[in-house]
């Protein structure tokens, strides 16, 4: 048997079976072009990048809030699904890059605030669309997994951002309380 007649079906059938699960497992992205430039104009300031991610998980809630009151909205609940995907996807971004500030030491006691803040305002938002009585049962199934997964989140995220920023007051209090000490030590 020849092994190039052999091996090139199933060469073929492998790529094949790879191009046909290549969609499936690509996600979009939820960023703009101008979101990402600024996201990366801001990454070395704390402050500045984490309230963008906050703007920009805001902008998708009141996108799905705009196209949920359109009454001509097409494919309403893949709109909903896709919105709330990207919600999702950039308010992950958003912790990711509080682990990261935190790791690195940095003081995000201001915009953990904003966040804060943002949290309640979206846990708010995402409550009002799974309690609201007019959506149909079939409509609501196809979203009512990321709608979920959403509250979920956000709901663990709003404790640790809250416990997070305690930490961080203690620290800073402790850090002028030394400094002050020292300061004071000196002067002997």
């Amino acid at each position: 048997m020849n092994t190039r007649s052999f091996f090139a079906p199933a060469c073929l059938g492998l790529f094949l079976l790879i191009a046909a699960a290549a969609p499936a497992q690509r996600h979009r992205d939820p960023f703009t072009q101008t979101e990402i430039d600024q996201i990366r104009d801001a990454s070395w300031e704390p402050q500045q990048r984490l309230t963008l991610y906050v703007k920009f998980a805001r902008a998708r809630l009141v996108a799905l809030e705009q196209m949920r009151s359109d009454p001509k909205a097409k494919n309403r609940p893949q709109q909903t699904h896709d919105k709330l995907d990207d919600f999702l996807l950039i308010y992950d971004e958003l912790n990711d890059n509080i682990d990261t500030y935190t790791d690195r030491n940095n003081d995000i006691r201001k915009p953990l605030k904003v966040i804060i803040d943002a949290d309640t305002e979206f846990q708010a938002k995402l409550r009002a669309l799974k309690d609201a009585a007019d959506i149909p049962a079939d409509e609501t199934r196809q979203y009512e997994f990321t709608l979920t997964t959403a509250l979920d989140t956000l709901d663990t995220s709003a404790v640790d951002h809250r416990k997070l920023l305690a930490e961080q007051e203690e620290a800073a209090k402790h850090k002028k309380l030394n400094s002050n000490a020292k300061n004071s030590g000196k002067g002997e």
